[in-house]
């Protein structure tokens, strides 16, 4: 992106941004249904499948953020945007699954699933607001391309994420897991951005739910072990330790 186009982007995004009514967040806190939240249905997802169902408002920006890539000769793809419970629950239960079948314990299992996998019903993606993302068109793909080595150094998604770490917020996008040492929670994710203008009313909003009695209610495998003590310490360091941007 040439830099007078840059400075000119970034003038109109940050103006935009700054005339958005602060009592305009407040009332969008109040206007997300448990459903939403827990993805179990939103009428403001758009998009026919897996790579292209998002929030309405978060696939406008993505667009944007994705044509002024393609001008740096950075093609952006998605790998994953709006997962429902159901489809979370499907990968948790067969992670949880795998990992007691091969003689991990209950406690070990769900250890192990949450360094990267959230507890279905706790998951951005439920949101329509989070993307993973990777670059495209760099030639033959690894086999498994949600790694932190491709995107850093010589990595095949280097480029990428360059540009992001320069240009994401111009369009409201934000890395939530961060590479912060202090940070706890969920490991480095340097392929999943969040659309701050409405991922972080909705956290808000999430906030308020009873996690605990939802997720017991759901029957998820593993959710006896559910305990007090681990929600509080999963709330604390995988829902809320992430990019203070996003809180």
């Amino acid at each position: 992106m040439k830099r007078k186009e840059f400075l000119h982007l970034t003038t109109i995004c940050t103006l935009g941004l700054l005339t958005i009514p602060q009592n305009a967040l407040s009332t969008a806190q109040d206007r997300f249904t448990k459903a939403q939240l827990i993805g179990k249905g939103n009428p403001d997802i758009t998009g026919n499948s897996y790579t292209q169902k998002m929030e309405k408002q978060t696939k406008a920006a993505f667009l944007k953020m994705k044509a002024a890539a393609a001008k740096d000769n950075i093609t952006i793809e998605i790998v994953s945007a709006y997962r429902s419970f159901e489809r979370q629950k499907e990968i948790f239960e067969g992670k949880y699954k795998r990992f007691t079948g091969q003689g991990l314990s209950a406690k070990q299992a769900l250890s192990k699933i949450i360094e990267y996998s959230t507890i279905p019903g706790t998951s951005r993606h439920h949101w329509g607001t989070d993307i993973d993302i990777i670059q495209g068109n760099t030639g033959v793909r690894p086999s498994s391309v949600l790694l932190e080595k491709h995107f850093y150094g010589n990595g095949q998604f280097c480029e990428m994420k360059a540009w992001l770490t320069q240009n994401a917020s111009i369009f409201g996008f934000y890395e939530v897991y961060t590479k912060d040492t202090a940070r706890k929670g969920f490991s480095h994710e340097p392929w999943h951005f969040s659309y701050k203008p409405v991922s972080r009313p909705m956290l808000r909003a999430y906030k308020n739910l009873d996690i605990k009695s939802i997720l017991q209610q759901e029957k998820i495998a593993g959710s006896e072990h559910f305990t007090d003590r681990f929600i509080a310490g999963y709330i604390k360091e995988h829902i809320l330790d992430i990019n203070p941007e996003l809180l």
